[in-house]
């Protein structure tokens, strides 16, 4: 095929549809792993099911996973995105309070405590344990860079990011673990007011 040939083909539209294609494949099998993950966990599930919901052939699974734990790890990465995030709306408290409080709603649900109990060791492979982890290292980068900006903005004094998001996290998994009753936006208020209180309040005055 020429150079003109192969330009005019890849401008038309129906030269990018496998590709396309293959995404929203992909796309429909990692959110049927991840619901058949949170409701087995992730030693509970078989191909066949993930094909059956995902609504396409069995082999679609084998051929973009081979190994079935590549499979679960990109699940777990692809749909704990949310729980990672800390938006930047340029209101530290603000930001912090709905981060506690979307950290609840996602642990609160099925694939969230899926999540929780892949972080401990206890039956689960050293592939899965790393996945989490890195799921952990994205919550602790996402927070170092939304503490990093409101100190660069003169919004709290310098801090240690991974303790701040220590200190406002703990009681979130305290309250969702304890399961007496729901994790509410009040709660959030309060810990990050609390917190962001000590810290301006202990910060070295010059």
């Amino acid at each position: 095929m020429s150079a003109a040939m192969a330009d005019g083909a890849a401008a038309r539209p129906t030269a990018r549809r496998p590709g396309g294609r293959n995404a929203r494949v992909r796309a429909q099998i990692l959110a049927a792993t991840a619901e058949l993950v949170a409701r087995d966990g992730v030693a509970g599930f078989r191909y066949e099911e993930v094909a059956e919901r995902a609504g396409v052939h069995k082999t679609s699974v084998y051929r973009n996973w081979p190994d079935r734990e590549d499979l679960v790890v990109d699940a777990l990465l692809r749909y704990a995105e949310d729980l990672a995030s800390v938006a930047d709306t340029g209101d530290l408290h603000r930001d912090l309070v709905d981060f506690l409080v979307a950290l609840a709603g996602g642990m609160e649900t099925p694939f969230g405590q899926t999540l929780e109990q892949a972080v401990r060791p206890a039956g689960q492979s050293a592939t899965v344990r790393q996945a989490v982890s890195r799921i952990v290292d994205r919550r602790v980068a996402a927070m170092r860079r939304r503490v990093d900006a409101a100190v660069d903005r003169g919004e709290i004094p310098p801090v240690d990011s991974s303790f701040l998001g220590e200190m406002i996290s703990g009681p979130v998994h305290l309250i969702v673990d304890r399961g007496t009753r729901p994790f509410t936006r009040a709660d959030a208020e309060r810990i990050v007011g609390v917190v962001l209180a000590g810290i301006r309040e202990t910060a070295p005055h010059t």
